[in-house]
């Protein structure tokens, strides 16, 4: 790994802060810990109050610069950061698999959406356009301009160190905003990697310091962010806890937010799915990162006539699960991220029982050769009612609920009966089926999908949920709009003033 941390530009670690150039931080050390081995990768210092400060001067600075340069060449630089990505993929996938616990090939893959987003970014930046609009008053021009919205706080989560930080930035970068990072204190190394990726495309092209900002450190410099008036739009990954917070303090200063939180997903099982596809999104979905992702497949809602062959499959396909190193790519699961995870998974197994569920697939804790860290447990499968509180509320580890429904209509009520609502599927070769799930009475989540599983989203699309999940929406689409404000212009060139609704305003 020091050949890794070496090839990031992370030799020498003693700071967690920088505006692009520069390195600093006041604070107190925080160690990171790898979830694989339990060893200690690195310490990293932690910003303060006056870094902080530093910061936001630094950054406001670099905004009265960066929004005045043209979109598409701000879309250069992403793309030169984009390239660099490229070049380091195979480096900073190992390091998310270290220091996150995630499956190699996982960490390469949210490399990949890092360098994806770039692509889309560079692309979106020659087209961030308005629109033209009819006015009623003869020789007026109305038309709709998106403009920079200033400083957008990014708050991500340890599951994803990097991807989520980039679906931000690099979206806010081309629409002319600069960025503050505050990422999880789980994955320091991770942030500070990424940093020094930015800083040598800032360094190359003689960029001001501000475009790109990291600050790590504990939960009062969220706070700093979210009640800082400086802070045009802030982004928090998390959970509904957190979620609740940040989205109140934002609000109550009129500042914007994109909430991206809990999920707790579901796939429908119909009586003519195709088994052995539904099988691989079903298992993917529940201990793909060891069930710590927000579309993580949580529920198995399946057809009556097919639970008992549905369920034989699955405890099947369980027991070959490989468990274990997460940069050896024969083994499926890696350690969740930390004991505090372990706990909440061995307090959900317990819950399941005392809620009158059934446990089928065993968990527990392993221990032993190559389980040093104590993060290492079994996936478990748990028959379950869906009105069931531990049900309701989302485990952030690899335990699967399945159950029975009898019609469909049923199916997608059990479904939308939880109060999270980011990512849902159906597994049907019934066009009819498919297609109620995908109206407006089926699926209520933020993500629908037929014939694949609930995790692995691309970045074309959207990203995000309803209901607790925060409603927020990043990525794709027109996402990047949530980074700007939009502008109503009215042109006269005419030689009268005609007032809008025909009001007459004589001065004789």
């Amino acid at each position: 790994m020091q050949n890794v941390l070496k090839a990031l530009g992370l030799k020498e670690i003693n700071s967690g802060c920088s505006t692009g150039q520069n390195w600093f931080a006041n604070g107190p050390e925080l160690e990171s810990h790898s979830p694989v081995d339990g060893k200690l990768i690195a310490k990293v210092k932690t910003g303060t109050k006056a870094d902080y400060l530093k910061i936001i001067s630094t950054a406001n600075d670099a905004y009265a610069h960066w929004r005045l340069i043209p979109a598409p060449k701000r879309g250069e630089y992403v793309r030169q950061f984009g390239d660099k990505l490229r070049s380091k993929k195979a480096d900073l996938g190992k390091l998310v698999s270290y220091e996150m616990g995630k499956s190699y090939q996982e960490g390469l893959g949210e490399v990949q959406e890092m360098i994806d987003i770039c692509d889309f970014a560079v692309g979106l930046s020659r087209q961030l356009y308005g629109l033209t609009i009819q006015s009623e008053r003869a020789n007026h021009r109305m038309m709709e301009q998106w403009h920079p919205i200033g400083i957008v706080g990014i708050i991500s989560a340890f599951n994803f160190p990097v991807a989520v930080w980039a679906w931000n930035s690099a979206l806010a970068w081309i629409c002319g905003d600069v960025c503050i990072w505050k990422p999880s204190e789980k994955t320091p190394l991770c942030s500070v990697a990424c940093q020094h990726i930015w800083n040598e495309v800032a360094k190359e092209n003689n960029l001001p310091e501000g475009i790109s900002s990291l600050i790590n450190g504990d939960g009062s410099i969220g706070e700093l962010l979210t009640t800082d008036t400086n802070v045009a739009l802030i982004s928090a990954t998390g959970s509904t806890r957190m979620g609740r917070i940040v989205g109140a303090k934002v609000a109550e200063r009129f500042g914007k937010s994109i909430l991206e939180l809990g999920g707790n997903n579901a796939i429908i099982i119909t009586e003519s799915a195709d088994l052995d596809t539904t099988l691989i999104g079903a298992v993917f979905g529940a201990v793909g990162t060891a069930g710590q992702r927000c579309t993580t497949t949580r529920r198995l809602i399946i057809h009556e006539s097919i639970y008992d062959k549905v369920k034989e499959k699955l405890v099947k396909a369980y027991a070959q699960l490989k468990i274990g190193n997460p940069l050896l790519e024969t083994n499926h699961v890696g350690p969740l991220i930390d004991k505090d995870a372990v706990k909440g998974y061995l307090n959900a197994l317990e819950r399941v029982i005392s809620e009158g569920g059934k446990i089928i697939v065993a968990g527990g804790v392993l221990e032993g050769n190559g389980y040093e860290s104590g993060c290492y447990v079994k996936p478990a499968i748990a028959e379950a009612k869906n009105d069931m509180e531990i049900v309701q509320h989302e485990t952030f580890a690899p335990v699967l609920y399945i159950m029975k429904y009898k019609t469909l209509q049923d199916a997608i009520a059990m479904q939308n009966n939880v109060p999270q609502g980011l990512s849902s599927a159906i597994m049907t070769l019934n066009m009819r089926e498919a297609e109620l799930f995908l109206s407006a009475s089926g699926s209520d989540c933020g993500i629908a999908n037929v014939n694949i599983g609930t995790s692995g989203a691309e970045i074309g699309g959207a990203f995000g949920g309803e209901k607790e999940t925060g409603g927020g929406r990043e990525s794709g689409s027109d996402a990047w709009k949530a980074y700007m404000r939009r502008q109503t212009n009215t042109v006269n060139y005419g030689n009268t003033l005609p007032l809008a609704q025909g009001i007459k305003f004589d001065l004789g």
